[in-house]
């Protein structure tokens, strides 16, 4: 009887959910930022590199 109460305030519990369902919604969220800054990373490039070219046409250097 002792063992079946036991068992049955594990299974009530929620405590543990919540910090597992926190840590799933974190693991998602770095996901999405590192798939987002892998796509971009090319056009960053270029647009860093255009601008570098017109800076460096400006200043003669």
């Amino acid at each position: 009887m002792v063992a079946r109460s036991a068992l049955t305030r594990f299974w009530r519990d929620e405590r543990g959910a919540t910090a597992i369902e926190v840590g799933v919604l974190v693991a998602l969220i770095c996901v999405a930022i590192i798939s987002a800054i892998s796509t971009l990373s090319g056009a960053i490039k270029v647009s860093f590199g255009k601008a570098s070219t017109a800076m460096a046409s400006t200043t003669g250097t």
